[in-house]
């Protein structure tokens, strides 16, 4: 798909170029000041009675009449220079490319030279524009009989790059790519309905994955968790006809399985809250409660094809939370997979009760360091609102690996305290060790700190992307729905690590 030229060719048609441009009164330089001179000055005039606007994410698109080799000028604003950053020009990026899909431009030059910064490496710059490609023209097909996502491929992407390694550019372009597509699968996954994702077909997703990219897979049956006392998934399930499903992927990237992370998703398919029944608001879009799971698998994906040298175990727990006459209720007593007992408070708060299952078995398999993600709560949303995800831990050096890969991957996550009044509300039960929901005030806490009694002492982090894992609106690297969220802090945690030790 890529092809990189150090100049842009004098001799050479080109249909259209996309260049940077900088809210920035310095003189025109480079390309800008080459294309200027063949269109008789127009572009410093355009630029001057804004025309063509510098202002972030905005794209302008100018014909040059014949008058050069380049038929179209895509110019992608960037706005202010000193602010500009990896995470804006990836999404200068994703707005060009969903111009460009919007016109069925499938033959793009795009000259990197333009958009170089002191405060950006070249590839970086690559790796935000590899990205960018596939999560700005993503679209879920749906199921109208009449296909609602426009035809449009892209057939060459030719980068303009001088005074860099072409070949570690196009590396840096690969990687990106890879970035982008692992989010597209964990979109899909969180966008399909509950009926046609159910934790048998979640498993065959596995399955398959697992086969595309020579993954070690166990998946663990009904009859499994109860031979192994897995109480909290079994519990959740009590209420569905659809049989409950844990999921185990192992990636090894060291000769030895050992200096292990554990992925731990939370599966949900779908989130009645059981006897605590939702109201039928808060019922709409329960199909994305196994966003962790989709989280999970999507970066096991991009782990799978970027095989960084580090051991990586992913554990999904996944059944659907439902309402019969066999569901489990408030009151109910659970014995886990550890052997602590939960007295069951609130039936809708079931997700922490297979993750903990989850936690307990990603460390039976010799996880060394944790991390789960999950829908966890709305008062994760309540405190940090959409665009956040909301971090606990038990482990100070591992949280700031963790943070350090959601920076470099620019996912913004914030970290929410963990104290012993919050564990004493935990633990506080007449009849068991634990319960389940001790309240709503700071509730996204209690969540974390009930699985914290999991972890135990093993270093762990709490990811809970309720507010992140979709959006209703759309937005400059994706249309609205499921957003992949936190896809790349995994990966980019994984390769990190692996080169650290």
């Amino acid at each position: 798909m890529f092809n990189i030229e150090a100049n842009l060719q004098a001799d050479k048609q080109y249909d259209a170029i996309a260049i940077a441009v900088f809210d920035t009164t310095k003189p025109l330089q480079g390309t800008l000041l080459s294309l200027n001179d063949m269109l008789n000055g127009q572009i410093e005039a355009l630029l001057k009675d804004g025309d063509v606007s510098t202002k972030k994410n905005k794209i302008t698109k100018i014909h040059t009449l014949g008058h050069t080799h380049i038929k179209r000028l895509y110019f992608v604003g960037l706005g202010k220079q000193e602010k500009v950053s990896f995470t804006s020009v990836r999404e200068a990026f994703g707005s060009l490319f969903k111009t460009l899909k919007a016109e069925k431009r499938t033959n793009i030059a795009i000259d990197l030279s333009t958009f170089s910064q002191d405060n950006l490496e070249w590839n970086d710059i690559a790796h935000a524009l590899g990205e960018a490609i596939p999560t700005a023209t993503y679209e879920f097909e749906g199921y109208k009989r009449k296909a609602n996502v426009p035809d449009f491929s892209l057939e060459s992407i030719e980068i303009i790059a001088a005074e860099c390694d072409h070949e570690e550019l196009k590396s840096a372009l690969e990687v990106g790519y890879v970035y982008g597509k692992a989010t597209n699968s964990a979109r899909t996954l969180i966008n399909l309905p509950g009926n046609m994702l159910t934790a048998t077909d979640l498993a065959e997703y596995a399955t398959t994955l697992a086969d595309t990219y020579e993954l070690e897979l166990e998946i663990l049956e009904k009859e499994d968790m109860q031979r192994l006392g897995m109480g909290g998934i079994l519990a959740v399930n009590q209420g569905s006809v659809e049989p409950p499903k844990l999921i185990v992927l192992k990636y090894q990237g060291k000769e030895t399985w050992d200096d292990v992370i554990a992925f731990v998703g939370k599966g949900i398919t779908f989130d009645t809250g059981g006897y605590s029944l939702k109201p039928r608001e808060g019922m709409v879009d329960m199909k994305t409660d196994m966003g962790g799971a989709a989280t999970v698998l999507g970066a096991m994906e991009a782990i799978a094809e970027l095989k960084p040298e580090q051991n990586i175990i992913a554990i999904i727990p996944s059944t659907d939370n439902m309402v019969s006459g066999n569901a489990f209720k408030p009151d109910d007593v659970i014995t886990m997979l550890n052997g602590k007992t939960v007295e069951i408070l609130n039936t809708d708060a079931e997700g922490r009760l297979v993750l903990a299952d989850g936690i307990t078995y990603a460390k039976q398999h010799g996880a060394n360091y944790i991390v789960d993600v999950a829908t966890l709560t709305g008062g994760v949303i309540v405190a940090l609102g959409n665009d956040i995800t909301g971090a606990m831990t038990n482990n100070e050096a591992w949280y700031e690996e963790v943070l350090e890969a959601s920076l470099e991957a620019g996912e913004d996550i914030w970290r929410l305290p963990i104290n012993d009044k919050f564990k004493d509300r935990v633990r506080k039960s007449k009849v068991a060790d634990l319960n389940n929901s001790p309240g709503r005030d700071g509730h996204a806490i209690f969540a974390g700190t009930f699985l914290g009694e999991f972890a135990e002492e093993t270093p762990w982090v709490h990811l809970d992307i309720a507010g992140t894992a979709t959006t209703k609106s759309e937005y400059p690297l994706g249309p609205s729905g499921g957003t992949g969220a936190i896809v790349r802090t995994l990966v980019t945690l994984a390769e990190r690590f692996g080169n650290n030790e």
